[in-house]
């Protein structure tokens, strides 16, 4: 039930943040037909979770209780994959195919490549 409740902490404060964050993008930006703001959160989540995961794996400094809490409650809130495929499919509904594809390509390309960049990150500067 502890690690529930973590998890409900963490959610609460990363969807938060992935409301504000999301949002800001997204009128800086001032662009209502491609979802920079999704982009932005799933990019930061992606190099977050990656330091993080890099930290985890080589020097142990996550208890089950804290992973639970960051990882699972508060990268779990605010990184916005499920919204990320919403609107990939409503540009293609739309017609919107060149934007559709470029949506699905950068999320993919750079939220993998924002995790090797976490976790490269966490390796040398903790090595």
């Amino acid at each position: 039930m502890n690690k529930a409740l973590l998890v409900g902490v963490g959610g609460f404060v990363g969807s938060v943040l992935r409301y504000w964050v999301s949002g800001w993008v997204q009128q800086v930006t001032a662009s209502a037909g491609f979802p920079f703001g999704t982009l932005a959160v799933n990019l930061l989540g992606c190099l977050v979770i990656g330091f993080l995961s890099q930290l985890a794996d080589v020097r142990g400094v996550f208890t089950p209780e804290t992973r639970a809490l960051v990882f699972v409650g508060v990268l779990g809130g605010f990184t916005t994959f499920s919204t990320f495929s919403n609107e990939t499919f409503n540009l293609f509904r739309d017609n919107e195919v060149f934007s559709a594809l470029t949506n699905l390509t950068l999320q993919i390309v750079l939220g993998l490549g924002a995790v090797w960049l976490g976790r490269t990150l966490a390796y040398w500067i903790w090595r």
